[in-house]
């Protein structure tokens, strides 16, 4: 067990990871697990958790706090009407069943293989928010229909349930590319973040349940400790990201954003050396 400076250090870095997790999922649509992935994986060294289970934990931790995050922003973005219900009823069992494979991956994959495709995938996010006129990027004049679609939903679910996000940075990119308005895909990705994270949630607890290793109060891949910190911190700062997102020109907050994925992925790179 760590000192306690070492444990209130902790509680300081969690409570702002949750502030500005919240933020984002507000003002992106996203659930916030690109900021509180890498921060839960180093939290999880202090209590001497081992290299292959940190990442699980931090993956699954974060997505179940990514549960009342995506539901207090989709609400906030529901109630000013931008939501495309009909790609979320279309959805209902794509993107689900994505996250419950990707909690199998977890599950029985190495935890280098997931700091690899967090590593990725983050660069590639990181790349595309920094590059100006990627905004500009069209494969179509509207979304696909099914079953494209459906493997589109399968996609998004599979590859941030792996990783511990809510999907909003995919689905955003995703919607974009096929000419829906920005504001109408962030305000869309707070609906994916629920159908993913609930899932999720759900296979993290059940593929890590027994693990030997995992630090007290965990229940399978989820740490409540962290959980019970920052839920109510994220609870209360995303309804002030949707307010933002539908005020403000997101530019130089995509390159911020932008350039702190740059910096997460090559933390993650790093981690192999």
């Amino acid at each position: 067990m760590p000192p306690l400076s070492e444990l209130l250090e902790l509680c300081v870095l969690l409570a702002l990871a949750g502030g500005i997790a919240g933020f984002l999922a507000g003002l992106f649509g996203i659930g916030g697990g690109a900021v509180l992935v890498p921060v839960f994986y180093q939290a999880f060294a202090l209590f001497g958790v081992d290299d292959g289970l940190r990442i699980k934990l931090s993956v699954g931790t974060s997505l179940a706090i990514i549960i009342p995050t995506s539901l207090r922003s989709f609400q906030s973005h529901y109630k000013r009407g931008a939501v495309d219900m009909a790609v979320l009823r279309r959805w209902v069992i794509a993107v689900p069943l994505g996250a419950v494979v990707s909690t199998l991956v977890i599950a029985y994959a190495p935890g280098s293989l997931l700091r690899g495709a967090f590593a990725v995938i983050t660069l590639l996010i990181g790349l595309k928010m920094l590059y100006p006129r990627s905004a500009e990027w069209r494969l179509g004049d509207d979304l696909p229909k099914n079953p494209a679609l459906f493997v589109y939903g399968w996609l998004i679910g599979l590859l941030s349930g792996l990783i511990g996000i809510g999907g909003g940075t995919l689905n955003n990119t995703f919607m974009t590319l096929f000419n829906r308005p920005i504001h109408q895909a962030v305000a869309t990705s707070a609906g994916v973040g629920v159908l993913i994270s609930i899932p999720g949630f759900i296979g993290n607890i059940v593929g890590g349940w027994g693990k030997a290793g995992l630090p007290p109060l965990s229940t399978g891949y989820i740490n409540w400790v962290a959980v019970a910190l920052i839920i109510p911190i994220t609870m209360l700062i995303a309804p002030l990201g949707a307010t933002v997102a539908h005020r403000l020109s997101k530019r130089k907050l995509e390159a911020g954003f932008g350039i702190f994925l740059l910096i997460i992925s090559a933390r993650f790179f790093y981690s192999f050396f």
